[in-house]
């Protein structure tokens, strides 16, 4: 009895694997069965395409055409657009007028107010005319700019926040007033009108908000460079007095004092005071020396990194290549009708 109970086992164990063994060979055919289902599909697929595309092809063929005829022509009709842009940097958060000056220009010349725009532009009416629009978008910036606003944005934030906050979705969620430069392009149907606009689009910038952070901005440096000027005076009385000290203990012969072989000078302390002061004065003069500079270089609302060229480039787009366009929405357009047609033939000759 204990002879066959192993003997058993081991049958058990062989019909077991036999067992996996078949489902597995039947997984594998399935699988195969499937890809070659996939396979047989497409080609099945290729093959009726290729063959409607032989019988129906002298009907494509003259769609395609006469809507490429009909795109040409349309291409030829439209008026050229000709575009230039300018690059700008604004200070004092006069950004946000600007854009919003940008979109108002658009509503005024989609609404055709010619006499708003030849007051804000100071320009004649034919030159208004020529307007398509105005559009604005953030200036070149590099990774390396984006990654600094990134940081700067995320030590505004909580610990907890700005660990959960990828740079991915900083640059996801940013603005068009995120950027330190804006590109400003303008659009129209003649070449040669962008310079005459020019003075118009800057004027843009100037707002009440603005002029109250230049006057703020004046004043806060004001009041700094007065109290470093007065810093600056004391550090040049307290100079006077050590060179008085020095001076009189120059004429004191009993300046010196001896310990053993070490001799200590009055003289050295007086020195190490003087050269503290001349450091300290230095370092007045630079503060003041920096908050002139700061005024001069953002003395004015914006600076134009580079302005409209005189004359604008012709514009095109591949939604404006009409002869390109108008064969291919042909083509799909015929497809999708014969593929309807069939469809239709189908259900009405069904029978279950």
């Amino acid at each position: 009895m204990s002879k066959e109970l192993p003997n058993n086992q081991k049958q058990n164990e062989e019909v077991d694997l036999i067992v996996l063994l078949n489902l597995v060979g039947k997984a594998f055919n399935k699988f195969f069965n499937f890809i070659k289902v996939i396979f047989k599909s497409i080609f099945s697929v290729i093959v009726l395409s290729l063959k409607f595309l032989l019988q129906k092809w002298k009907v494509i063929l003259g769609v395609i055409f006469i809507a490429a005829i009909a795109g040409y022509a349309l291409e030829r009709s439209k008026p050229t657009i000709y575009s230039t842009e300018m690059l700008v940097e604004p200070y004092f958060n006069s950004k946000y007028q600007l854009v919003t000056n940008i979109n108002y220009f658009n509503a005024l010349i989609a609404s055709q107010e010619t006499e708003t725009l030849k007051s804000i532009f100071d320009v004649k009416e034919d030159i208004i005319k020529e307007l398509v629009g105005f559009q604005i978008e953030p200036g070149p910036e590099s990774e390396n700019d984006r990654l600094l606003h990134y940081e700067e944005f995320i030590r505004q934030l909580d610990s907890v926040r700005a660990q959960e906050y990828t740079y991915e979705q900083f640059l996801e969620n940013r603005s068009v007033y995120a950027g330190k430069y804006f590109l400003i392009k303008a659009n129209a149907y003649k070449s040669d009108v962008f310079k005459d606009l020019e003075e118009g689009i800057l004027s843009s910038f100037t707002n009440d908000y603005t002029n109250k952070e230049i006057k703020r901005r004046d004043e806060l440096i004001k009041i700094e460079k007065k109290n470093l000027e007065e810093q600056l005076e004391q550090v040049k009385e307290l100079q006077k007095v050590y060179i008085n000290v020095l001076e009189k203990e120059s004429d004191n012969k009993k300046s010196n004092v001896t310990l053993g072989e070490l001799s200590i000078s009055t003289k050295d302390k007086q020195t190490t005071k003087e050269f503290e002061l001349l450091q300290e004065e230095q370092k007045l003069r630079n503060q003041i020396k920096k908050l002139e500079e700061e005024k001069i270089e953002q003395d004015v609302i914006y600076e134009v990194i580079s302005s409209f060229q005189r004359v604008g480039n012709a514009s095109s787009s591949w939604l404006e290549k009409y002869s390109i366009i108008f064969p291919f929405i042909a083509f799909v357009l015929l497809v999708l009708f014969f593929v309807a047609k069939k469809i239709v033939t189908f259900t009405l000759n069904y029978e279950e």
